[in-house]
């Protein structure tokens, strides 16, 4: 399996410097990081939080739709939201939680079964299972 990479460029200090994070195995972009926008308004800015969201999100849609291949399921549509919490722990900074919402539209599965898939998905996700050492609440419904 191949692996991904991306490179973050910072000058100066924590609160006064700047970032730019480059996605560079696929070349998708360039976006620009600062502490202050990390821990407060965005301004336009990404943050490692908001990185490791996407992550999360797009890598649990994707999950949940092989979880459902497996049961010969197949959804109309996967919608997945990750909120990933920065907040102040032991003297300095940590994730502190991650809330992750799931809607879906899957024909022939009751929310029950369903709710089990989703369970599963969110278990076996890989980026789930990197961030095992944070709390993270799944909130899935059918659509």
């Amino acid at each position: 399996m191949p692996s991904r990479d991306a490179t973050t460029h910072w000058t100066g200090g924590l609160q006064d410097g700047k970032g730019q994070v480059t996605l560079d195995s696929s070349n998708a972009g360039q976006f620009d990081v600062s502490f202050p926008a990390r821990a407060g308004n965005p301004d336009g800015q990404t943050s490692p939080e908001e990185l490791i969201a996407a992550a999360h999100s797009a890598c649990l849609a994707m999950n949940l739709s092989g979880v459902l291949g497996k049961e010969g399921l197949t959804a109309d549509s996967i919608d997945v939201s990750s909120e990933v919490t920065l907040g102040p722990v032991d003297g300095g900074l940590a994730i502190t939680g991650i809330q992750v919402t799931l809607r879906a539209s899957v024909p022939g599965v009751d929310a029950g079964k369903f709710a089990e898939l989703a369970s599963t998905a969110e278990r076996t996700c890989p980026v789930s299972k990197a961030l095992a050492g944070t709390t993270i609440t799944l909130d899935a419904a059918l659509s």
